[in-house]
């Protein structure tokens, strides 16, 4: 496990302003990482990761049973940032059955017709389940602060676009949240963060090989110019919506073994922190199980 003052080295507490400039986006979050050198830290990341897997897998099945709470991930971050590797790596362990990936593109004109909350109210994870947002809500203190105009296609009343727009949807977030805590969904949010370099690193790679051209779209490189704005979006929105019911994790995500390994950590530790339990069974049903194990065994 990782060192709990990690942790919560990269939890945002509630209240703080943030300033991206002041988390790293490498591997080295302390003094003992650094000294212990890469090499060493990322093979403890793998072994941390690895168990984290199986761990989570056994944590899922115990949500799954109790079918009182449910969990709900989100992660967010720059293009390239890792979000889908993320998906892929940390939940490789768990039983699709209990587990729902919903990503969230431009809205549909059906969307645009309703509240920025509704088509994410839709896909919230049942009891029992673990559901994870790749990108969400938080587009719409992200995107449509950088670029406004689309808020015209989300047809809301002029009165209600003043100076005190922003404020009100990071109200609206954090009563949404807030909601979704006290009705028993733990809610566990990840800003991969990467620097201007490695981003450019990624988009390189992936334009020098023809298999790749696919993840690459002339928009992603396009919004690579807004990259000021967007850091400056991100961290009015962390700044915001760090709660205590529902903090941000800043993830240093520049190597993609440091970020899975800790988020790994955070989800597989918040959720054994629930204290779930596997459904009662009752002195009745037992002797009724009982009966229907002897009657099993004697089956001819």
């Amino acid at each position: 496990m990782i060192k709990k003052e990690l942790i919560q080295k990269i939890m945002v507490k509630p209240g703080k302003k943030v300033d991206l400039k002041d988390y790293e986006t490498g591997w080295a979050q302390n003094d003992d990482l650094k000294k212990a050198g890469e090499g060493v830290v990322k093979e403890a990341a793998l072994r941390i990761l690895e168990h984290n897997r199986q761990a989570l897998a056994a944590s899922q099945e115990l949500l799954w049973a109790n079918g009182i709470h449910s969990v709900l991930i989100v992660l967010q971050g720059m293009d390239t940032a890792g979000k889908d590797g993320t998906i892929r790596h940390v939940m490789s362990g768990v039983n699709p059955q209990g587990c729902r990936v919903t990503g969230f593109k431009v809205p549909s004109s059906e969307e645009l017709g309703h509240n920025f909350l509704w088509r994410h109210s839709k896909a919230l994870p049942s009891r029992g389940e673990i559901g994870i947002f790749n990108r969400s809500y938080y587009e719409d203190v992200l995107v449509v602060m950088v670029h406004p105009e689309i808020l015209d296609a989300q047809r809301l009343p002029s009165a209600k676009r003043g100076d005190k727009f922003w404020e009100r949807r990071y109200d609206d977030i954090n009563s949404f949240e807030r909601h979704l805590d006290a009705n028993g969904t733990l809610i566990l949010k990840f800003f991969l963060h990467i620097s201007k370099e490695e981003q450019k690193r990624r988009l390189m790679d992936r334009l020098k090989d023809k298999e790749k051209y696919w993840k690459v779209s002339p928009a992603d490189l396009k919004e690579r110019g807004f990259w000021d704005d967007y850091i400056s979006a991100y961290n009015a929105m962390l700044s915001k919506t760090s709660t205590k019911w529902a903090p941000w994790y800043i993830i240093p995500a520049d190597y993609k073994w440091a970020a899975r390994a800790l988020i790994a950590d955070v989800i597989t530790g918040k959720i054994e922190d629930m204290d779930l339990s596997y459904p009662k069974v009752s002195d009745a049903q037992i002797e009724e199980l009982k009966k229907a194990k002897t009657q099993l065994k004697n089956e001819k």
